[in-house]
């Protein structure tokens, strides 16, 4: 049993060119591509817990005028000359010196840290790299949780969620039947609220995503300067 349906799975493929969660994204990277336009060239990014296949479908592989250093856990091949993968963590980005980087770039990875005091750690190393930075993560209070696709996950027990994962199949994960690997998949990922982001980035400007009236998710943003967009961070201090 998947407690997911086709439908639902289809809609959150962010790499479907005809799902929700890729017209989401879209519109996002349009914002993102708005605010970095100004900036000087040749645009030097960092891509925390970045993969080739995010810029290849953003349509920024190949650019000359923009030198991406993507960053992930998992080794990747150098596909592109203007990308070029590094293996590393988060949340220790001691081999870059300070504001080494135009933008540091952060889309859907500091969610998935185990611990708020890891996610503390990656904010502090994105503010500390970047010039400016762009971080995106689900929001806490949006009830369908985007990575196990069940409605409400975030806000059940914890030894509940590690229970349906061991019998069943939740988005695009199990079922786990091994007890110690199904606690570790569902310890992974914590959601953020807006207040934890908050004291993550004191000084950020937060960017609601909003579906169905609801929060979504939030972009967090910091460093850029004038000339400003997404309507002068239309919703600066939104709660």
């Amino acid at each position: 049993m998947n407690s997911a349906t086709p439908l639902m799975v289809r809609l959150a493929d962010s790499y479907n060119a005809n799902s929700l969660a890729n017209r989401l994204r879209t519109s996002r990277f349009r914002q993102f591509e708005a605010l970095v336009a100004h900036l000087p060239r040749p645009l030097r990014i960092l891509d925390v817990g970045g993969m080739n296949e995010f810029w290849e479908n953003r349509g920024w592989a190949g650019r000359a005028d923009v030198e991406i250093v993507s960053l992930n856990l998992v080794p990747q091949e150098q596909q592109h000359e203007n990308i070029k993968p590094v293996t590393g963590n988060a949340m220790d980005l001691a081999r870059f010196e300070d504001k080494s980087f135009d933008v540091a770039f952060s889309n859907s990875v500091i969610e998935h840290l185990h611990s708020v005091e890891n996610q503390h750690r990656m904010a502090s190393e994105i503010q500390r790299v970047g010039k400016a930075f762009w971080v995106q993560t689900p929001n806490f209070w949006f009830p369908m949780e985007p990575h196990f696709l069940v409605p409400g996950w975030q806000w059940m027990p914890f030894d509940l969620r590690v229970a349906i994962l061991k019998r069943f199949r939740c988005g695009w994960t199990g079922p786990c039947p091994d007890v110690a690997r199904a606690r570790e998949l569902v310890r992974e990922v914590r959601l953020l609220t807006r207040r934890e982001l908050r004291t993550m980035f004191p000084s950020a400007t937060f960017v609601p995503e909003r579906f169905g009236g609801l929060v979504k998710s939030w972009t967090v943003i910091g460093g850029f300067q004038r000339p400003r967009s997404i309507s002068e961070y239309r919703s600066e201090r939104e709660n």
